[in-house]
C-alpha cells in the first residue's frame, strides 16, 4: 500500500523477540503465504494493557497480487473474534476508517496518536468499555 514504509516485517520480529504478539495469523492458500495479521498490547493514557485489556491491530498485510479478494476482512474478523474470545476489552488500531469502520471500529477522538487526525485512531470495543487517552503501541510498532 502507498502508505507502507516497509517496516512490518522488522516490527513483527521486534514483537515476537519481546513477547508482544499476543496473536499472529497467517494466511497461506496452495502453500503460498498470502496475509498476515498482528495483535499486541497496549497503553491508554496512563493505563497498561494489563490492567484494562486493550490491544492493537496491525500490521495486516495481504499479497499485493491478492487484494480485494476479501482475504484482509477474513483475517481481520477471526482475529477480532479470536481476541474477543480471550477477554480482551477492546481492539484499537490507526488506519482507514472507510474500511475498519465495517468491522464496528469508531473514531470519535477519545483516543489519540501522535498528534494524527482523530478519524485514523480508532477502537471497537468488545463491551461496555470504552478507552481514552494518549495511544503507546508496544516497542515493535513504536519504532517502525
Amino acid at each position: 500500500m502507498p502508505f507502507s514504509n516497509g517496516t512490518e516485517v522488522q516490527a513483527i520480529k521486534t514483537m515476537r523477540e519481546d513477547g508482544d504478539l499476543l496473536l499472529s495469523l497467517v494466511m497461506v492458500q496452495d502453500d503460498e503465504v498470502i496475509g498476515h495479521i498482528a495483535f499486541s498490547p497496549v497503553t491508554l493514557g496512563d493505563r497498561a494493557s494489563g490492567s484494562d485489556g486493550w490491544i492493537g491491530l496491525g500490521p495486516v498485510s495481504i499479497a499485493p497480487e491478492r487484494q480485494r479478494e476479501g482475504w484482509g476482512n477474513r483475517l481481520v474478523s477471526d482475529g477480532l473474534a479470536r481476541m474477543r474470545q480471550h477477554g480482551k476489552a477492546g481492539c484499537v488500531l490507526i488506519g482507514n476508517p472507510a474500511y475498519y469502520s465495517r468491522f464496528g471500529f469508531r473514531n470519535d477522538g477519545r483516543i489519540t496518536y501522535r498528534g494524527l487526525s482523530a478519524e485514523l485512531v480508532q477502537w471497537l470495543s468488545f463491551g461496555d468499555a470504552k478507552p481514552e487517552g494518549e495511544l503507546v503501541f508496544c516497542r515493535g510498532l513504536e519504532e517502525a
